[in-house]
């Protein structure tokens, strides 16, 4: 039997597929469209992102096809530089079309192990305290011992399980696509300087041979943003905020998109998980939604691993979505702030304004650069070190290289700077490393299969009282 089905073949279905494959798990991906979409919905990666991609021995793959940006103006477009300190190794954005992105993560999934299905549509599920029963498009009926839902905002999954999905429906919508324009590239440059000196959620951006991205205000909401729009929609809505539609021709894909959030009451629903966009959606601002989908699967793949491989604790299911669900709402939080602070009302403009004076100040801009980019997320483990539940960033050890490097297999790690400490009875989940660094201040941390601190200290009794509760009953 599967163990593991998921619905949907996006960048959160194939991370969390590839990461249940780097403990043995049978995993069937169903994906409903035949071919992977075209359309670039995304542009880049994060630095938490980046982090989990180091952590997988991926990031060299990503690096080659990507470009390095500085980190700074995400929140609202507001233009600042970096903030320093930063607390990660990887203090930069990675431009990255998702399509490029889909395309890496197909190809790791394969070369782990996962099958994936395209053209096949979940249409029904039902469930037992056994496994659960998936209905496919085409008649057939496959059954797993556990089902995850990443089939995005209009999701099947979440809709058959009766799960709510609260939130505030779409205000405003914009309209987004790729085509060819028949204008000069410097009057194109011009004209958007000067457009975007009042309406932020307007732009066209270059990328090459004459196809341009474009981004403009829709005229009002679509009752179905499932159709796409037209070229001539496209036209209208440029000569109306520019004056002029650019010459716009030749579409290779047009999209729209709202400012819609919203967020599904509960994660897990006996053995089926919601996780990405089935789980939450909200405006694009600041670039979140493929990154927190990425982060929703590597939060969940090694707990469902442990829990079909037997030696899940009691609570660890149950901790995706206690642990998940509170990061999403932050982000529903800041990127409808985002969208208000992109309106060219005198309002928001003048709200605007200040926000900006803030972000002058080191701290403000750091704390509001660590939230858009993840690596601020720090999980509810209890009281305690301020690195507890906090990721650790990669750092650099006296024999042994860097950190993630040695992350590579989805397990847990014990970085043990005493040489005192001990994981026997869990050494088939936990690797003990006995190594040194100078940029880690603690005198030992054990990290979870995701890079997140469950434990710091040098007290070896209190490192067997931390142990079951991530890493389930000793053996032996």
């Amino acid at each position: 039997m599967i163990d593991v089905i998921i619905a949907g073949g996006g960048p959160t279905g194939l991370m969390l597929a590839a990461e249940l494959r780097l403990h043995d798990v049978r995993v069937l991906v169903v994906e409903k469209d035949s071919e992977p979409t075209p359309f670039v919905r995304s542009l880049g990666l994060h630095a938490r992102s980046i982090e989990v991609m180091d952590q997988r021995g991926l990031l060299e793959r990503f690096l080659a096809l990507g470009q390095q940006h500085p980190v700074g103006g995400f929140f609202a477009a507001i233009p600042k530089p970096s903030p320093g300190g930063l607390d990660t190794a990887h203090g930069y954005v990675l431009g990255i079309p998702q399509t490029t992105t889909d395309r890496l993560l197909a190809e790791h999934a394969g070369e782990v192990g996962v099958e994936i299905r395209r053209g096949c549509e979940l249409t029904g599920l039902s469930q037992d305290e056994h496994g659960v029963a998936v209905d496919l498009a085409d008649g057939t009926r496959v059954r797993s011992r556990y089902l995850v839902g990443c089939d995005g905002g209009r999701s099947t999954v979440r809709k058959l399980l009766g799960v709510g999905f609260p939130g505030e429906p779409s205000e405003v919508e914009s309209l987004l696509g790729e085509m060819e324009v028949g204008v000069a590239p410097q009057t194109v440059a011009d004209v958007v300087a000067e457009v975007r000196k009042t309406h932020l959620r307007f732009g066209l951006g270059p990328l090459g041979n004459g196809v341009y991205r474009v981004l403009v205000p829709a005229e009002g909401v679509a009752e179905d943003r499932s159709v796409p729009p037209t070229i001539e929609e496209f036209k209208e809505q440029l000569r109306v905020y520019a004056g002029t539609d650019f010459g716009v021709h030749s579409p290779r894909w047009l999209s729209r998109f709202g400012d819609a959030t919203r967020l599904a009451e509960r994660y897990r629903t006996g053995r089926v998980f919601l996780a990405g966009d089935a789980a939450h959606i909200h405006p694009p601002t600041g670039g979140q939604g493929l990154n927190l989908g990425i982060q929703d699967a590597f939060n969940l793949g090694w707990k469902l691993a442990a829990a079909v491989n037997g030696w899940a604790p009691e609570g660890l299911l149950d901790s995706y979505h206690a642990e998940r669900h509170p990061v999403a709402a932050d982000v529903l939080t800041n990127t409808r702030a985002q969208m208000v602070l992109l309106s060219p009302e005198p309002g928001p403009r003048a709200v605007r304004h200040v926000l900006s004076e803030l972000l002058d100040f080191e701290e403000v801009n750091r704390f509001l650069i660590e939230k858009i980019t993840a690596i601020g997320v720090r999980y509810d483990l209890g009281t305690g070190h301020e690195l507890l539940g906090r990721h650790l960033r990669d750092v650099r050890l006296k024999d042994n290289g860097r950190l993630y490097e040695l992350m590579r297999g989805g397990r847990g790690l014990l970085l043990d700077q005493t040489g005192r400490l001990s994981v026997a009875g869990w050494a088939d989940r936990v690797d003990h490393v006995v190594d040194v660094s100078d940029e880690l201040e603690v005198p030992a941390v054990l990290l979870r299969p995701d890079g997140h601190v469950a434990w710091v200290g040098d007290d070896q009794t209190d490192l067997l009282g931390t142990l079951p509760t991530w890493f389930g009953a000793p053996v032996g």
